[in-house]
């Protein structure tokens, strides 16, 4: 059965209205337009109310880079959001970058949620959790926040830092940065006979290594796959893939977990959305995720 999920937890975070290739969003108490390629139907609200209710406006003038437009100049470049489930709450600064993202996806506050629940199931009294592609850090904040011993791994050491500043405004510490080609870490932690409890991979579409290294999914993430799963720990894990790649379905995740780790159990699979509050659902990605834990005594 293939899932459809969305965040149920957040406060600080809001979609307002999508459409026409645009997204209204809440970020805490600013609210911003920036563009949505897979918004291809009509906005709810008029585009008055759009243009009454926004602070800042992305404006791109490329398919790479654009430019902030605030209507009130004093208007903030950075500000922080909180987002809290039962189990665990972290911070992350967001900041307007010249490529239309802030540092966060919100849809990825439902596998935070299957992160905090699955640690809280483990025996393992610190399980060990590695994050790939793991940007300004999310889901290491909340493994470390709900008691995991974190490894966090993105290419891109910019980002690295900045999901170091996201720890120390979580008042957390001690995740281990990795600044490394996820596929080349993984295969060193083989070579070493290391195990995790929990993996969590988002990779790109696309993307390059620290040292050039070429990253294109639908190349690599069969042999990713085949790796990350001997990594994982046989009596207590979890693994989550989340994928933001237009070509991809839910069918082709759960093959290729099926393919990769025959033995799995409690595999979910499915599409992440977010609820507008002016109706309209907005597709982001599909995901495939798993879990074991150990029987109850």
């Amino acid at each position: 059965m293939i899932q459809l999920l969305t965040p149920t937890h957040w406060k600080d975070y809001e979609l307002i209205d999508c459409g026409d290739f645009e997204k209204l969003e809440r970020f805490g108490n600013v609210i911003l337009i920036r563009p949505e390629p897979q918004a291809v139907w009509s906005k709810a609200l008029s585009n008055a109310e759009w243009q009454r209710l926004h602070h800042i406006k992305f404006k791109g003038r490329s398919a790479t880079s654009g430019e902030w437009l605030k209507k009130n100049p004093a208007t903030p470049d950075r500000w922080h959001i909180e987002y809290k489930n039962p189990e665990a709450s972290i911070k992350f600064r967001l900041a307007l970058t010249s490529f239309k993202h802030l540092g966060i996806f919100p849809e990825q506050a439902v596998n935070w949620d299957y992160i905090t629940q699955n640690i809280k199931k483990f025996k393992t009294p610190e399980p060990k959790v590695l994050n790939l592609f793991a940007y300004t850090g999310g889901a290491s904040l909340i493994a470390q926040a709900a008691g995991a011993d974190t490894t966090h791994v993105d290419s891109i050491k910019q980002v690295v830092t900045w999901a170091n500043e996201n720890q120390e405004l979580s008042s957390l510490s001690n995740i281990r940065w990795v600044v490394e080609d996820a596929l080349k870490f993984v295969k060193r932690e083989l070579k070493r006979g290391k195990k995790y409890n929990g993996i969590i991979l988002d990779p790109p579409a696309y993307g390059h290594g620290p040292n050039g290294e070429k990253w294109k999914l639908e190349d690599n993430i069969n042999e990713m796959m085949g790796d990350v799963m001997q990594l994982l720990d046989p009596d207590e894990h979890f693994l989550i893939l989340n994928t933001y790649s237009l070509g991809f379905s839910s069918v082709i995740i759960e093959n290729l977990i099926k393919s990769a780790y025959p033995q799995v159990q409690n595999l979910e699979t499915g599409e992440l959305y977010l609820q507008a509050t002016a109706g309209s659902k907005l597709p982001l990605g599909v995901f495939g995720k798993f879990f074991k834990a150990s029987l109850s005594d």
